[in-house]
């Protein structure tokens, strides 16, 4: 990598970093092309990414963002979770590691409040922003449907007196 496509990865780095919702930072212990590209998929489908960065290069484009505080977790082979929505990369990076020894969830950051590895998994047991909104459509929809059922309800009862009653004529 010249120092060109460096300067480029750094400015690319820190425009992530700037529109991120959440920062996960892991660390990887050999996990596999397989596994990755699967990781990778279930970031992408969900809105998030997963990116292997050079440490220096992430370093530098942390500054003049709200996620400089991370920089210290930047240690080994690490690879960055973004996602714009809070939970997304969180949720998807906790799950992956349940089921695979190879990543570690080290923390992270959500804006400027810097979040521990357990701070990360608390994170990751919140619902998504979708989730969220279907609950508030859910609440919305349910007085209406409510109000609607208490007015057709008394017509219900009439007819059904109106045919009891022509039963019963019979």
């Amino acid at each position: 990598m010249d120092r060109g496509q460096k300067t480029e990865a750094v400015v690319a780095l820190n425009a992530v970093f700037k529109q991120a919702g959440v920062v996960v930072v892991t660390r990887n212990l050999g996990l596999t092309v397989a596994q990755s590209t699967a990781l990778r998929t279930k970031m992408r489908d969900e809105g998030a990414s997963f990116k292997v960065s050079k440490n220096r290069l992430a370093k530098l484009a942390l500054e003049g963002t709200d996620y400089a505080q991370i920089a210290e977790m930047l240690t080994g082979p690490v690879a960055l979770a973004t996602s714009d929505d809070p939970v997304a990369a969180a949720k998807i990076a906790v799950e992956f590691a349940k089921t695979n020894d190879r990543l570690e969830i080290v923390g992270g950051a959500m804006g400027d409040t810097l979040l521990d590895e357990a701070g990360i998994k608390t994170l990751a047991a919140m619902p998504s922003l979708d989730e969220l909104r279907g609950t508030i459509v859910g609440l919305l929809q349910a007085p209406a449907t409510k109000i609607a059922r208490v007015l057709v309800e008394p017509a219900t009862s009439v007819a059904r007196v109106l045919s009891a009653y022509a039963a019963a004529g019979e």
